[in-house]
C-alpha cells in the first residue's frame, strides 16, 4: 500500500542538460557529458563517440543483411558491455524494434552518463555476480569484447551460466571476441546445451576477432 513514485528523472535545464539536443537527434548528437568521462582514447571524444556509432551501424546492418535479424521477435535485448550506446542507437536505426537494456561493466570507464543523454536507458553491473533480471528475460544477449578482459576477474563459466539463466528458452547470444577465448567458450556453450556457431567477423578469417551464435533451443522430452 505504498504509493507509486516517478523513478525517473528530468534532465537538468542547466548545465549539462542544457545542451541536450532533441529526439531523434540526440541519439547520434556526442554529449557534454562525454567530455567527463574518464577513458584512455589517442583521438577525441567526440571521434571516438562518432567512430563507435558508425561501427556498430555497419555491424547490426550485416546481422540483419546475412542472418535475417528482422524475422526474429526481438523485443528484450541485452548489450552486455555497452559503451556509449552504440549498438542500441544501431538497432533503433536499423529499425529493429526492441527493447534494449545497455549494461556498464564495473570493470570499465563509467559511460552510462552518455547512453543517458542519448536517450538510452542502462545501469551498471559487475559481471562476476548475478544480475538481477525481475520481471524480465531476454530474447537476444550481445557480448562484445566481454569476455576477453572480465577473465582476469572471474570465471568465465559463472559469467556464461548466468547468461543462460537470464536467456528465455529460444533466445540467442551472440558474442563478439578474442580467438584465445573462442575455444572455451564453445565448449561451455555445449555443456549448458546451446547450440553454437562460430563465424568469422566482416575483416575474413585472418582476423584475430570471432562471433560465436549461440542458439538455445527448447528442451523437448
Amino acid at each position: 500500500y505504498v504509493d507509486l513514485k516517478a523513478c525517473i528523472s528530468r534532465i537538468p535545464e542547466n548545465g549539462f542538460g542544457a545542451n541536450i539536443a532533441p529526439w531523434p537527434a540526440r541519439l547520434q548528437t556526442p554529449p557534454d557529458r562525454l567530455q567527463s568521462i574518464h577513458i584512455e582514447s589517442y583521438i577525441a571524444r567526440k571521434e571516438l563517440f562518432k567512430a563507435e556509432s558508425k561501427y556498430w551501424n555497419e555491424i547490426v546492418a550485416s546481422y540483419v543483411r546475412a542472418l535475417h535479424w528482422k524475422k526474429y521477435k526481438l523485443r528484450n535485448v541485452m548489450d552486455m558491455r555497452a559503451g556509449f550506446g552504440g549498438f542500441a542507437a544501431a538497432m533503433i536505426d536499423n529499425q529493429l524494434d526492441a527493447w534494449v537494456l545497455n549494461v556498464v561493466p564495473v570493470s570499465g570507464p563509467n559511460t552510462l552518463p552518455v547512453i543517458y543523454d542519448r536517450g538510452l536507458i542502462g545501469v551498471m553491473h559487475d559481471w562476476c555476480e548475478s544480475f538481477d533480471t525481475y520481471p524480465r528475460t531476454y530474447d537476444l544477449l550481445h557480448a562484445a569484447g566481454l569476455f576477453s578482459v572480465e577473465r582476469k576477474r572471474c570465471n568465465m563459466s559463472t559469467i556464461m551460466l548466468e547468461m543462460d539463466r537470464i536467456l528465455r528458452p529460444g533466445g540467442r547470444a551472440y558474442i563478439r571476441d578474442s580467438l584465445d577465448v573462442m575455444d572455451e567458450l564453445q565448449d561451455i556453450a555445449k555443456a549448458m546445451g546451446w547450440h553454437p556457431t562460430l563465424r568469422d567477423t566482416s575483416e575474413g578469417p585472418h582476423a584475430s576477432y570471432r562471433i560465436l551464435v549461440c542458439d538455445k533451443r527448447l528442451l523437448r522430452s
